[in-house]
């Protein structure tokens, strides 16, 4: 388990962290999102004890990372893949790793075939690519067995077969009783990949539930209606309180009713149906909604007379 209690950071006049409280539980994937600068790498570092906090307290299992007498097998964290010597060998480098904690030759090549660099473990690191360095340090992070993992963009330069690699590694690792706590920007492998959230912004608690609450409070429940009649049927929804929107193609997106009293209202209509099909909002539109007022880099708008530069 990992806790955050009241934790505070500053940089000079700059709060990174601002009075952040928090749990992340064993057996299922926690993702933790913000917006650029809203604070995750901070807390992360935080929670390993690479910065100390100006306020509040940072604990794994209770304990300080410090306190912690063999800490990879504890707590395996993934925060910059890049952070290896370019000179050595993944093999290397893992090996290096395992010796400062007392961990035998025969984990390290467990690792290196679990993360899949069978075939380049004795080749220099420094020639690896992004991906491939991603997969080292995941397998950095999975060298002690821990009960506790910390991954910072896990999915960062891997192809579609290594993102769905990590993410089933990632669940079958909650599934076993671990805590894994992952931050990432991409929104549409996080809502596949974590069962609850974690969501700051400029360094604030935004929300602290599981994903399919904070997509349902955060994103309006519509309907998607194709008919023939849809003019038709689109007055009679208005009737009964829906909003709707209707498309050339004859496609209606209904609001404020739910699918079955739509159903009812086309069969008590004579109404012929295409298509009724709710729709529930994306975790990316549920991310913009609750986060848009926490955004510190924004885009500017474009000049006047450019469009979308596709």
């Amino acid at each position: 388990m990992i806790e955050a209690k009241n934790l505070t950071k500053r940089y000079g006049d700059k709060v990174a962290v601002n009075d952040l409280s928090f749990t992340v539980e064993p057996g299922r994937v926690t993702g933790f999102l913000g917006p650029n600068g809203a604070g995750k790498s901070t807390t992360m570092r935080l929670l390993l004890g690479l910065d100390r906090p100006d306020g509040g307290d940072a604990t794994i299992h209770g304990r300080h990372y410090r306190e912690l007498p063999r800490p990879l097998s504890v707590v395996g964290a993934l925060l910059e893949a890049r952070a290896v010597h370019t000179g050595r060998s993944a093999y290397h480098h893992l090996l290096c790793l395992a010796q400062t904690q007392g961990i035998g030759g025969r984990r390290v090549d467990e690792v290196i075939e679990l993360v899949g660099l069978g075939d380049v473990a004795r080749k220099r690191a420094g020639g690896f690519s992004l991906g491939m360095g991603q997969r080292l340090g995941i397998a950095a992070a999975l060298l002690g067995d821990p009960s506790v993992l910390i991954l910072d963009e896990p999915v960062n330069g891997l192809d579609p077969e290594g993102i769905m690699w990590i993410r089933t590694l990632m669940k079958r690792l909650a599934s076993e009783g671990r805590t894994v706590f992952v931050s990432s920007h991409l929104m549409n492998e996080m809502a596949v990949t974590a069962e609850h959230l974690i969501v700051i912004g400029r360094g604030r608690l935004i929300a602290d539930c599981s994903t399919e609450e904070f997509i349902e409070r955060s994103t309006e429940q519509q309907v998607v209606v194709r008919s023939p009649d849809a003019e038709q049927l689109a007055a009679l929804i208005g009737e009964e309180g829906g909003k709707t929107a209707l498309d050339g193609d004859g496609t209606l997106t209904v609001s404020n009713l739910d699918a079955p009293r739509i159903g009812e209202l086309a069969a008590a209509g004579g109404f012929v149906l295409h298509e009724l099909t709710p729709r529930r909002g994306s975790l990316e539109e549920a991310f913009m909604e609750l986060t848009r007022d926490s955004v510190e880099y924004g885009a500017a708008p474009a000049p006047h007379g450019e469009g979308d530069p596709r």
